[in-house]
C-alpha cells in the first residue's frame, strides 16, 4: 500500500463516528499500517475465530475431539445469526459441525455450546498462551445479566492480526492445523464488508465478521499477488457509512496488491 492511499485511509477513518480502528499487513513486504490497531474493541462475532483456533490446537493436543457429538438442547438456543436455533428438535452435533457453524454463517448458538462445553476459564487461558493479552472472552453471546454487569468480550486488531498472520505461515501449531483453520474462515458466507466490491471471484479470502447495533468488524487474510491481513473494527459509529468505508479502501488495497 503506497503512502498516498494510506493517508487517505487514516484521514477517513478519523472521520467516521464512534471509535474505529484498522489493521494491515503486506505479507510479502511486510509493511504495515494501523489505526488504533492496538486498543480494545467490543468483539461481537469476531471473538469466534480466537475460540476456534483454541479448539483446533486443543483437539492436536489430545484434550478434544473433532468428533465429540453434544446435544444442542432448546435452552442453548439464542437469536439468530445461525442455523440451529432454527430446529426444532435438540440435535445432537459434533465439534467440527459446531466450529463450523460458528464460522461460516456466525452460529451464535453453536458458539455457546462450545464455550459451554470447554469453559470460559480455559479459554481465558489459552488465549494467554497463544499471545493473546487484550482480546478476551468474558461471557457467552447473548448473556444479558452479564452483559448488565459490564462484561464484554475484546479484541485487538495486531493481536488478530497476527493470528491470521500465523495461519498463512502455517506456523499456528503445524500446517494441518493451520490449513484446516483457513478451509473453514475460506467457507464464509457473510461477505458483505471486506470482499464486497472485490469482484475477482478466484481471489480467496479467508475472514471472519462480527456486527450489532452501532458496531461492525471484518478481519480477513485475503489472497492477492501480495497476500495481505486486513483488519477493521467500529463501535458506537454509524454501521452504513463504516461498511462503505470498509468496502471501498479493502478495494483500493486489494487493487495495489494484486498488480
Amino acid at each position: 500500500m503506497n503512502q498516498e492511499l494510506e493517508c487517505r485511509i487514516l484521514k477517513k477513518l478519523g472521520e467516521q463516528l464512534g471509535h474505529v480502528g484498522f489493521y494491515y499487513k503486506n505479507l510479502v513486504t511486510g509493511a504495515e499500517a494501523g489505526y488504533h490497531e492496538h486498543e480494545a474493541f467490543y468483539a461481537a462475532s469476531v471473538i469466534k475465530l480466537p475460540v476456534f483456533m483454541c479448539i483446533e490446537k486443543w483437539c492436536h493436543e489430545g484434550a478434544a475431539s473433532m468428533d465429540e457429538k453434544i446435544k444442542v438442547t432448546h435452552m442453548d438456543k439464542v437469536p439468530i445469526c445461525g442455523a440451529l436455533t432454527l430446529f426444532t428438535d435438540e440435535p445432537v452435533v459434533d465439534v467440527r459441525t459446531l466450529c463450523r457453524l460458528m464460522i461460516s454463517i456466525s452460529d451464535n448458538t453453536a458458539t455457546n455450546v462450545l464455550i459451554n462445553r470447554f469453559g470460559i476459564a480455559r479459554f481465558q487461558e489459552e488465549f494467554l498462551r497463544i499471545g493473546l493479552k487484550g482480546t478476551r472472552l468474558n461471557r457467552l453471546l447473548f448473556d444479558m445479566e452479564a452483559a448488565e454487569k459490564g462484561l464484554s468480550n475484546y479484541i485487538e486488531l495486531s493481536e488478530i492480526g497476527s493470528l491470521l498472520e500465523k495461519v498463512y505461515e502455517r506456523s499456528f501449531v503445524n500446517y494441518e492445523v493451520s490449513k484446516d483453520i483457513e478451509d473453514v474462515l475460506l467457507l464464509q458466507q457473510i461477505n458483505h464488508k471486506i470482499p464486497g466490491q472485490i469482484e475477482d471471484l478466484s481471489v480467496k479470502i479467508a475472514h471472519k465478521t462480527g456486527e450489532d447495533e452501532e458496531l461492525s468488524n471484518d478481519v480477513a487474510l485475503v489472497y492477492a499477488k501480495q497476500p495481505f491481513i486486513l483488519c477493521f473494527a467500529g463501535y458506537d459509529t454509524c454501521v452504513g457509512s463504516f461498511e462503505d468505508l470498509i468496502r471501498h479502501f479493502s478495494y483500493e488495497i486489494f487493487c495495489q496488491c494484486n498488480e
